[in-house]
Formats: C-alpha cells, sequence, structure tokens
C-alpha cells in the first residue's frame, strides 16, 4: 500500500483516539494545561530529530513556519473547548466540517492533481459527515435546536483547522514534516505555558498530571503521533486526499463517545457513520491505485 495512505490512516486513529482523551483532559485539568501538556512533549522529544535542519532553515520557512504556529494555537482554542463543553459525538462532527475548506485549499491555492473518482469519494465523505452533525433528520434544513453545547466553537475551530491542515501540509511540503511538527509544538508550548504561569495555574499543573497520569499521557503521545502521521502523508500525497482519509477520524471519536460515554445517535447518523467508513476504504484504494 502507498505509504502515504498508511500514514494517513495512522493519523485517523490517533487522533480518534486521542481527542477521546484529549476531551476527557480538558473536563479533569483545563483547555490550557492539556495544550501544554501535548505540545511540551512534541516540543522536547522532536528536537532531538530536527536540531540540525533547524540551523539550516531560511528567513523564508521560518516565516512559514509562524504563520502555520498561529493559526494552529487560534483553532486549538476552539477545537479544545469545544471537546469541553460538547458530546463528543457531536462536537467531532461539527469539527469535521474543516474537510471541503481544506480540500478546496489544496486544489484552488496549491493546484494539488485530484482525480474525479476522488472528488466523487470526498464528496460522500462530506455528506456522512453531514448526516453524522444532524441530531435528527428533521433538522437537515437550519434550526436552533442543532446548535447544542459546543458546538458554535466547534463549528470557528473547523474553519481555523482547514487553515491548520492546509498550511501545515504546505510547510511539510516546503521543509520537513517533524520541523514543521516541532516548530509549531514549541510555540504552543511557549504560548501556553506563559498563559500558566501569568495565572498561577502553573502551580497545580504536576498535581493534576499526577492525579490523572494516564489520561494526560495518552492524549498527549496520541496527538504528537497523529500530527507526524498528517504532516508525512502530506508529503507523498494530496493534502486533500490526505484529510479526507485522516478526518474521519470523527467516527472512531463518535464511535468511541457512544460506547464508553453512553452517548446516543439517531438511525440516520448511524448511516453517515457506515457511508464515511465505506468511502474512506473506497478513496484509499483509488489513491493506492492511482499512486
Amino acid at each position: 500500500m502507498h505509504l502515504g495512505i498508511l500514514f494517513a490512516f495512522g493519523a485517523l486513529l490517533f487522533w480518534g483516539f486521542g481527542d477521546f482523551f484529549i476531551q476527557k483532559t480538558t473536563r479533569t485539568i483545563g483547555t490550557w494545561k492539556a495544550l501544554f501538556c501535548i505540545t511540551a512533549l512534541g516540543s522536547v522529544v522532536l528536537l532531538f530529530f530536527i536540531r540540525q535542519e533547524l540551523l539550516r532553515t531560511s528567513p523564508h520557512h521560518l516565516a512559514l513556519l509562524g504563520l502555520v504556529s498561529l493559526i494552529t494555537l487560534f483553532a486549538a482554542l476552539f477545537d479544545f473547548e469545544a471537546l469541553k463543553r460538547g458530546k463528543i459525538a457531536i462536537v467531532e462532527p461539527v469539527i469535521g466540517l474543516e474537510l471541503p475548506i481544506t480540500v478546496g485549499l489544496g486544489i484552488f491555492i496549491w493546484h494539488e492533481n485530484v482525480t474525479s473518482w476522488q472528488l466523487f469519494c470526498i464528496a460522500l465523505i462530506f455528506i456522512g459527515i453531514l448526516l453524522t452533525i444532524t441530531e435528527h433528520h428533521t433538522h437537515l434544513h437550519y434550526h436552533k435546536r442543532l446548535f447544542e453545547k459546543g458546538v458554535l466553537f466547534a463549528g470557528i475551530g473547523a474553519i481555523g483547522m482547514a487553515l491548520v491542515n492546509f498550511t501545515t501540509g504546505v510547510a511539510s511540503q516546503e521543509t520537513s514534516p517533524l520541523l514543521t511538527i516541532w516548530f509549531v509544538h514549541t510555540f504552543l508550548a511557549l504560548m501556553s505555558g506563559g498563559y500558566l504561569c501569568i495565572t498561577g495555574d502553573m502551580r497545580t499543573l504536576w498535581r493534576d498530571c499526577k492525579r490523572h497520569p494516564c489520561t494526560v499521557a495518552a492524549q498527549s503521545i496520541l496527538d504528537n503521533l497523529a500530527w507526524i502521521s498528517y504532516a508525512s502523508a502530506t508529503t507523498l500525497i494530496p493534502i486533500a486526499v490526505t484529510t479526507a482519509i485522516s478526518e474521519s477520524y470523527i467516527i472512531l471519536a463518535s464511535t468511541l463517545g457512544i460506547l464508553l460515554n453512553k452517548e446516543k445517535l439517531q438511525s440516520h447518523q448511524f448511516l453517515g457513520v457506515a457511508l464515511t467508513t465505506v468511502t474512506v476504504v473506497t478513496l484509499a484504494w483509488l489513491t493506492n491505485v492511482g499512486g
């Protein structure tokens, strides 16, 4: 199988489980502490692998990496707050609306070569996400009841995450996946760490981590692995295809929410899960054959 597809599926799995633990972490120790734990781990571990490349990085690439970092900070805060406030089975599909925006950016701005069949599959994945996002089938048109807790934050986060997906892919192609993720996570670690110091919450961080060691460690490791996998995939297959495949982590996350948090989905939402799952496999096959 194409290595890029394997990386994309790796991101799918790591994000699916990772967001489940991120939700638990944000609800127990807070959004900023959860963000700091993830990014600090990535900054420390990845530095060993990119220190030589960092010394050779041009000012142009540093500016690009800085832009990615700022966009990621904005998107991550809304993403985490959505997971903190809302039901994961509803919030995750809303965040998944980043897919069509990312695809459009990849095709129209980065001029990626995506076939008609791949676009058709991506469209079906988007439809599957729409089915999953809607709590009741009668609410497929606008209705205020669609906006449950966390949905507004998730919607803003979806726009931000689309920009993150696109700029991360571009930066990974222009520099390298590991350098891109290290730079972004180092920036976020400094920002979130500074915020915790200003608010005085840094004093209680270690105590909170000791109280919830497995949850904090799981979210930190899985989220870093997800971003490394995603960034690596974008250097081998189009950003649009990478995002479409990895975006289906929302199906895994929603399933975990149903099984472990006892959240409920309607029959048409299960149809959305099935449609997305089948189409992602088809898209991966088409991309593999084409590659």
